[in-house]
């Protein structure tokens, strides 16, 4: 069993060192993003399911709250979380809508738009993307496997460069954690 923990940790450091290789510039420009649209009054919305809803959840908290410096909170919204909206608008409208019926009702002109599909494939996230496009916001995927369907769609696609759904995750927060690091460190 050691070495299957070793094998595991071996393939994170593997996909961390691809993501290092091939996306610091477009994590940086997403960075910038989101620094300037909290800085012009705007918010950012994320979702995704499953994992990837978790991760929306923990990023948009360490926004609100704080990641390392003491300062305001960022506006954030994790699109995940309102189980009556959720069920609502799942059993009026279909699953597919939960995302984009909400950002038709809370985006807003300086928003930026997360959407979070380890596949990229998401049908419920392809339709709030679509939806946020159709608002001009700015869109992000945080994606792998190819990107899927989702990564033409979006104007910054970061596709973890993995076929595996926890090295993919495990990526996705990571540079989550960077994103809120380095869009403190812009406004603060």
């Amino acid at each position: 069993m050691a070495d299957k923990v070793t094998q595991i940790i071996k393939e994170s450091i593997s996909v961390k060192e691809q993501i290092l290789k091939t996306m610091v510039k477009d994590i940086n420009k997403v960075a910038d993003y989101i620094a300037g649209s909290l800085k012009a009054g705007g918010k950012i919305l994320l979702f995704g399911n499953g994992g990837s809803a978790a991760d929306a959840q923990h990023i948009a908290a360490e926004l609100v709250g704080r990641f390392k410096l003491e300062r305001r909170g960022l506006a954030s919204i994790a699109l995940t979380t309102n189980t009556s909206t959720l069920t609502s608008i799942g059993n009026d409208y279909g699953y597919e809508e939960i995302f984009s019926r909400q950002i038709e009702a809370l985006a807003c002109k300086d928003d930026i738009a997360i959407g979070i599909s380890t596949s990229g494939n998401a049908s419920n996230v392809i339709t709030g993307i679509l939806e946020a496009k159709k608002r001009n916001l700015t869109t992000v995927a945080l994606t792998g496997f190819g990107g899927g369907q989702l990564a033409p769609l979006v104007d910054i696609a970061l596709i973890v460069p993995s076929r595996n759904t926890a090295r993919i995750q495990e990526a996705h927060i990571t540079i989550g954690h960077v994103l809120c690091e380095i869009a403190e460190e812009k406004l603060f």
